[in-house]
């Protein structure tokens, strides 16, 4: 791992041009995800980013690392197989809320109960941008589209509850725009041990004219701000958690114990390329995953 003073956030860049709307929220999301890499001491030779489908599925196209463009809603277990074949390098997941509160809800809530160690960025744009603008699990219930004339009539999923409740170890939400505050949060998410969650406001402006940059900016509620706020207290992460009424950023919750998954096993060398007679225990772990 390089130090600090060897890297910059623009060493993260590839060279190809991303191809998402102009004054998309997802731009804001990378250079923030960039640029806490960089900060964190990481560089592009020790990282990798695990994206699914999307519009934020391109996002391990736009950054400059080891990337793996997976299939809808299994960022997360390939991101955990990298993971534990080589728990020295950096690894990423990024996904968007359908991608990842959808048909990816299940390995959502199991890379949660694990610990994995590593950062799962979501994209949180409450709609499905890429397939022109329909309803999505985050979308609100009277949220009108082309499909949901009358909304989906369903209260939308709470995903900051459904880590809780999953066991997470560490529950973010930051705001695309908020530049230093979202690189802030998600250096966090990359310094804690296990499974750094952090679900980002990155809004659409092609199709989603209700959750816009005007409608956070006056309406977010920074926990930093919040002295009374313990991140470190589990009632009181729940009540923020479940507070219908407000839309927060900041760290909501996060375990002081947090133990990473492959350190509970004693996992700690390079297994990608597991050798005949390898010990039996490491091909327990191996055959759990597989």
């Amino acid at each position: 791992m390089s130090s600090q003073s060897d890297v910059r956030f623009t060493d993260f860049k590839s060279d190809k041009q991303p191809t998402w709307c102009p004054g998309c929220g997802d731009f804001g999301t990378m250079n923030g995800m960039m640029k806490a890499l960089a900060e964190t001491g990481n560089d592009p030779d020790n990282t990798f980013v695990v994206a699914g489908i999307g519009c934020s599925g391109k996002i391990g196209t736009y950054m400059h690392s080891y990337a793996l463009h997976g299939v809808h809603g299994r960022a997360l277990p390939v991101a955990t197989g990298v993971k534990m074949a080589r728990p020295d390098i950096e690894v990423m997941a990024a996904g968007g809320d359908g991608d990842g509160y959808s048909i990816g809800a299940g390995h959502f809530v199991h890379a949660v109960r694990r610990n994995v160690d590593m950062s799962y960025v979501v994209m949180d744009n409450r709609i499905y941008g890429l397939t022109k603008g329909q309803a999505s699990p985050t979308s609100r219930s009277d949220f009108e589209t082309s499909t949901t004339p009358e909304g989906p009539q369903q209260p939308p999923v709470n995903p900051l509850a459904l880590a809780l409740a999953s066991g997470a170890t560490f529950i973010a939400q930051s705001f695309a725009s908020d530049a230093l505050r979202h690189q802030e949060i998600i250096q966090e998410a990359i310094e804690h041990d296990g499974f750094g969650f952090v679900n980002v406001f990155s809004p659409c402006v092609t199709f989603n004219d209700v959750d816009t940059y005007d409608y956070f900016r006056d309406s977010l509620v920074d926990l930093k701000e919040d002295e009374d706020h313990d991140r470190h207290d589990y009632e009181d992460a729940k009540e923020v958690i479940l507070d219908g009424d407000k839309e927060f950023q900041g760290v909501m919750y996060q375990d002081e114990n947090s133990v990473p998954y492959h350190e509970q096993h004693g996992v700690t060398e390079d297994m990608s390329d597991i050798p005949d007679g390898a010990p039996e225990d490491a091909m327990d772990l191996v055959r759990e995953f597989y």
